[in-house]
C-alpha cells in the first residue's frame, strides 16, 4: 500500500507538535537572527515531512535521515526542536518490514539518546527526545503493521472471491453441459432418425417428431430447474432416461441394479455421472451394446457403464472433467477402462 494513497488530513494535524518552536521562541524572547534561523529550520522540514508520507520501504530512510538531521542541528539550542527527532521515528515503521520496525526503532532512540548526551543537550530535552521517539515510534510501527495486515487481508480476500467466481463459472458450465448434452445428443439423433422415416414416407416420422418436441420441452424445464438450483431427478428417473436414449440410438441395453437408496448430494452425483457416461456412449462409442450395473453396500455404490464400441483413450472432455471432480469431491473416483470397448465406473461412499 502506497502510504500518500489514504492519509488525508492526518499529516497536516500532527503538524500541531511544531507549534513549540515558535513558543518557546517567543517565551525567551529570541533575537531576529534566531527567529530566522528556527523558521528556517521549520521551512527546511515541511517539504521533507510531507514527502514521507509519498513514499515507502528504502526511500523513505532517507526522509528519516534527513529529519534527524535537523534534530541535531536545531536541538542543542532549542528544546522544542527535538520534535524532528520524534517526527523521524514516526516514519521507522514505513520504511523498513515489520519484523524489523521495533529494531530500527530500539537503535534510532539510542542513536538519540546517544548524540544529545554527546552535545550536551539538557537532560529534561534529552530525556523528553528519547521518550517521545520510542513511543511515538512504537506506535507507528504498529501502525505499519496493522496496514501491513489490512492489505493482505484485502488481497486474501479478493483471491477468495476470484476462486468462488471461477468455481461459479465451472459449476454453472458442468450443470449446463449435464442438462443440455444429453438431451440435445438425444434430438439430435431422433431428428436424424425421423428425416429417415419421412424420406421413404413411414409414419413413424411423425411420431419422432413428436418425441423431438416433447424431449426439446423436457430439456427446457430441466434447463430451468437446473438455474434454480435443482440437479437430477433421482436415480431411478435417470436410469430410465437413459434406457430410452440408447434404445433411441439404437444401442441394445443390458441392465441390472439394485433398489438404491443414498443421500440427496450423491444421488445427485451420481444421475449426472450416469447421463454423461450414457451420452459418451451414444456420442463417441459407436456401440451396438451397453451394459448398466448399479450396485450397492452398507460402505459403497458403485455404478458400470460398459460398451461394446471402438474403444480408445480419448483425453477427457469438459464433462468427463465435471464428473469427475464432483464424484471426487464426495470422496468417491472414477476409473475408466478400454478394451472391447469402454468401461467407466463410479464408486461413491453412501455415508
Amino acid at each position: 500500500m502506497k502510504k500518500g494513497s489514504g492519509w488525508g488530513w492526518i499529516p497536516f494535524v500532527w503538524l500541531v507538535y511544531l507549534v513549540g518552536i515558535p513558543l518557546e521562541l517567543a517565551g525567551r524572547h529570541a533575537t531576529p537572527q534566531q527567529w530566522t534561523f528556527e523558521l528556517l529550520g521549520v521551512t527546511v522540514f515541511l517539504p521533507i515531512y510531507f514527502a514521507g508520507y509519498r513514499f515507502e520501504g528504502k526511500p523513505l530512510v532517507w526522509i528519516i535521515a534527513a529529519l534527524a538531521a535537523l534534530g541535531a542541528i536545531y536541538a542543542p539550542g532549542l528544546a522544542a526542536a527535538t520534535v524532528y527527532f520524534i517526527y523521524a521515528a514516526g516514519f521507522i515503521g514505513f520504511a523498513v518490514p515489520s519484523s524489523l520496525g521495533y529494531r530500527w526503532l530500539a537503535g534510532y532512540v539510542a542513536l538519540v539518546a546517544a548524540y544529545c548526551y554527546v552535545a550536551h543537550v539538557p537532560v529534561p530535552t534529552l530525556i523528553s527526545a528519547v521518550v517521545f521517539s520510542a513511543l511515538i515510534g512504537a506506535v507507528c510501527v504498529r501502525q505499519a503493521e496493522m496496514l501491513v495486515a489490512t492489505c493482505e487481508l484485502r488481497r486474501a480476500r479478493e483471491e477468495v472471491e476470484r476462486m468462488a467466481q471461477v468455481a461459479e463459472r465451472e459449476r454453472i458450465a458442468r450443470d449446463l453441459h449435464d442438462v443440455l448434452g444429453h438431451t440435445l445428443s438425444l434430438i439430435v439423433i431422433k431428428s436424424e432418425l425421423a428425416s429417415k422415416l419421412a424420406e421413404r414416407g413411414d409414419e413413424r416420422a411423425v411420431v419422432e417428431i413428436r418425441d423431438v418436441e416433447k424431449i426439446a420441452r423436457e430439456s427446457l424445464a430441466e434447463l430451468r430447474e437446473a438455474l434454480a438450483g435443482y440437479r437430477a431427478a433421482g436415480i431411478a428417473a435417470e436410469v430410465a432416461r437413459a434406457r430410452s436414449t440408447l434404445e433411441s440410438a439404437g444401442i441394445a441395453v443390458d441392465y441390472a441394479g439394485d433398489d438404491v437408496r443414498l443421500p440427496a448430494a450423491q444421488e445427485t452425483v451420481l444421475s449426472l455421472a450416469l447421463r454423461e457416461g450414457v451420452t459418451n456412449v451414444v456420442r463417441h462409442a459407436r456401440a451396438s451394446t451397453c451394459r448398466l450395473r448399479l450396485a450397492q453396500s452398507p460402505e459403497l455404490c458403485r455404478l458400470e457403464i460398459a460398451d461394446d464400441g471402438t474403444g480408445g483413450g480419448e483425453r477427457e472432455g469438459l464433462g468427463l472433467l465435471g464428473m469427475r471432480e464432483r464424484v471426487e469431491a464426495l470422496g468417491g473416483r472414477v476409473l475408466r477402462e478400454y478394451g472391447a470397448g469402454t468401461q467407466l465406473t463410479i464408486e461413491l461412499p453412501t455415508a
